[in-house]
């Protein structure tokens, strides 16, 4: 199995294959400002699974400093803005790539697999039912 994604304007494109490893919702302060929403929906994908298709000269980064003390490296499109994926000094062999951008309806995970950070979950949401609730990031 394939899934593709791409940003809004579709100068980046990219690919993983196989299902997500993990597929996780993440309230923490530093998703809500990536996204300018109050949270982020992700999968999580092996980095021998994910492969940039196109667009890597519209490729941008930030990076930020985790609780960890370790980078989280930020990917996003330089024309349009869209927030893409992020690569975690803490989990070197995963891309956690932003549901939104996956194309063709793949945005629509079906179930959630963990809420991470949900001590920053702001107050007027629930928790997802059956999703492991961790106060952090453990892994």
């Amino acid at each position: 199995m394939t899934t593709k994604g791409s940003c809004m304007c579709g100068s980046v494109k990219y690919e993983f294959t196989g299902g997500p490893a993990v597929k996780a919702i993440c309230h923490c302060t530093d998703c809500q400002k990536w996204s300018g929403g109050v949270y982020t929906t992700n999968v999580g994908v092996p980095r021998t699974s994910f492969t940039l298709l196109s667009g890597k000269n519209h490729l941008k980064t930030y990076d930020g400093t985790g609780d960890s003390g370790k980078i989280n490296k930020h990917y996003f499109c330089s024309n349009c803005g869209s927030s893409l994926y992020t690569e975690l000094e803490v989990v070197p062999t995963m891309v956690f790539i932003k549901a939104g951008g996956l194309d063709g309806g793949k945005a629509d995970l079906g179930s959630v697999d963990v809420e991470l950070y949900v001590k920053d979950r702001v107050g007027f949401l629930d928790a997802v039912p059956g999703a492991k609730q961790d106060p952090k990031m453990e892994y």
